[in-house]
């Protein structure tokens, strides 16, 4: 019985692990918001011209060399820019990316494998912003344990007005607590917040030198709404990060999913610190609290650490203790050590290298995941 609940959860991991594209670790930059380089408020995605920049001049190993540095209102003629710079500037204001994730996987758990290659994200995302306004969207294939999907996984408007006041309306996800590259973690996929678990909502926000404030609210996760699969009820979400200095952050989150014809209301609130003690090092901490209606005893606890080192420029180790609780029993759950090599040998090229320890707390089933991934950022 253990080996057939651990092959299920390995083959759920197997489909499930795709890294996202935000990269809390470049706070070590003294970058403290998603925006600085993102179009998304919450990180992730589609790169703005500045971002794209950033990436040949502070991240890659040896791509600072190979083009001109922007001046202002940088250019994306370089091969920071879209398909390289094969088009230069002739998409003016439109800013795009083709986002390709080849990948080998490997998963062992007590009695057997699952070993296979796969392209996990095949996508296309494009952004249009003026006078304040962003129209953006994304369309891309991503596999399923059926099969493959192709769907706009997100698209929205959005405006931010110059006193720091701004919404968005469309298919996002809900601003919650750090958003790590691998949405696999702890601190993501449990508290509802995995791949496909945008919302159909509206955002309003607030932001200024020292803070940003976030609120969603939305009648349901978006793939719930489309496909009426019973599991659609209200969502909120509400995020408050304070940069405390520019390499110091602390962020408050809340997350409620209402009651649906298959699910009980459930939530999440959690706390995070992040801080860059010297330029080459970031430490982010996460602990999450999560509820369920009906459910008596303790609710589920959820505690991560990301520690990440630049050891050389554009190799990052990273090391992610992690923890996860039983709903009322606080020494249930699992208990997962991640390790992972980040490689930026050149612009928008990136190696990863990952691999997962993952063991339940009240039996000896460990399952061992690594997954080698190329990122092409064309």
């Amino acid at each position: 019985m253990r080996t057939r609940v651990a092959a299920l959860a390995a083959a759920g991991l197997a489909l499930g692990v795709v890294h996202a594209g935000a990269e809390p670790i470049f706070l070590a930059r003294q970058y403290a918001r998603c925006t600085t380089c993102h179009f998304s408020p919450t990180g992730g995605g589609l790169l703005t011209p500045y971002g794209r920049s950033l990436t040949r001049q502070e991240l890659s190993t040896t791509g600072a060399g190979h083009s001109p540095a922007p001046g202002p209102g940088p250019s994306r003629a370089g091969e920071e820019g879209f398909l390289f710079g094969l088009l230069g500037d002739t998409l003016g204001p439109v800013s795009a990316a083709i986002d390709l994730r080849p990948s080998h996987l490997d998963v062992r758990f007590p009695g057997g494998k699952d070993d296979r290659n796969l392209l996990m994200n095949a996508e296309i995302t494009a952004a249009f912003r003026s006078k304040g306004w962003t129209l953006y969207g994304e369309l891309g294939r991503q596999p399923l344990r059926s099969g493959t999907r192709v769907d706009s996984f997100e698209h929205w408007v959005g405006y931010q007005s110059e006193k720091g006041l701004g919404f968005r309306a469309g298919r996002f996800l809900p601003a919650y607590g750090i958003r790590f590259a691998d949405h696999t973690a702890f601190n993501r996929r449990p508290l509802g917040l995995d791949t496909f678990d945008q919302i159909y909502g509206v955002e309003l926000s607030h932001t200024t030198d020292r803070h940003l404030l976030q609120l969603a609210a939305a009648p349901g996760r978006a793939d719930s709404i489309i496909h009426d699969d019973g599991t659609r009820g209200f969502v909120a979400s509400a995020r408050l990060q304070l940069d405390l200095s520019t390499r110091t952050v602390l962020v408050a989150s809340g997350l409620l999913h209402g009651a649906s014809r298959l699910d009980a209301r459930n939530g999440s609130a959690g706390l995070a610190l992040g801080f860059s003690p010297v330029r080459r090092l970031t430490i982010w901490t996460e602990g999450d609290a999560q509820f369920q209606q009906g459910l008596s005893g303790a609710p589920s606890y959820v505690l991560v650490n990301e520690t990440g080192l630049e050891v050389y420029r554009g190799v990052w180790l990273k090391v992610s203790p992690q923890l996860r609780t039983s709903f009322g029993d606080t020494s249930g759950g699992t208990f997962r050590l991640a390790f992972e090599l980040n490689l930026f040998p050149r612009t928008h090229w990136n190696v990863d290298l990952s691999h997962y320890r993952d063991k339940g707390r009240t039996n000896d089933i460990v399952t061992r995941t690594t997954l080698l991934q190329l990122h092409l950022y064309l």
